[in-house]
């Protein structure tokens, strides 16, 4: 699958080094993403989404590498029930470096990060060579698009490139949880999996 994705895996990292906004398949529904560190294009996300910046922003990647220098270091029992869980439906709070900028966090000292199992999205991690930013490819409290003709009329040209693919047909959100304590902020849907 991925061989015949190859050249819109190059047409999408185009797009997100240029500073513009991509919609993919993750494990459950398509995500909206940009260069996590790129201010305009994360605020050009957000106002696609109709999200407010205090609200922070989730991260996938292809490896746990890739998040390592936005994370301050944890200890290994803090760690191990994070790392068990990746890659897989499991978005972590974690306590955030310095450099993570404040569209990310929200304003907090913590970021939501991920480990994607989706085959897709963590080859458009690799290809682009570092995290991006997922949310869901819809405007906040609309249905979210389960697939790239849902996502093209749910946001059309506000997108700047659509990879088209399968999301993996999990029932649901990821189940958020702060690393820290193992409180459970958002709970995985019953039925299945989740992104």
């Amino acid at each position: 699958m991925l061989e015949l994705k190859a050249w819109q895996l190059r047409m999408a990292v185009r797009t997100l080094r240029a500073g513009g906004v991509v919609a993919y398949p993750t494990e459950a529904v398509y995500g909206l993403g940009c260069d996590p560190f790129n201010e305009r294009a994360a605020l050009r996300l957000l106002t696609i989404k109709g999200r407010a910046i205090d609200q922070g922003l989730i991260l996938i990647a292809a490896s746990h590498g890739q998040l390592k220098p936005l994370l301050l270091s944890q200890p290994d029992d803090t760690m191990a029930p994070v790392l068990a869980s990746w890659p897989g439906p499991s978005t972590w709070i974690l306590p955030a470096a310095a450099r993570v900028p404040v569209w990310l966090t929200g304003g907090s000292d913590c970021i939501a990060v991920r480990v994607t199992a989706h085959p897709l999205a963590a080859a458009l991690c690799e290809c682009f060579g570092g995290p991006l930013v997922s949310t869901s490819a819809n405007a906040s409290g609309r249905p979210p698009a389960r697939t790239a003709l849902q996502a093209r009329r749910a946001l059309g040209a506000r997108v700047d490139y659509f990879l088209t693919g399968a999301t993996g047909g999990a029932a649901g959100p990821s189940e958020i949880r702060d690393a820290r304590d193992g409180r459970v902020l958002r709970a995985a849907p019953r039925g299945g999996s989740q992104p």
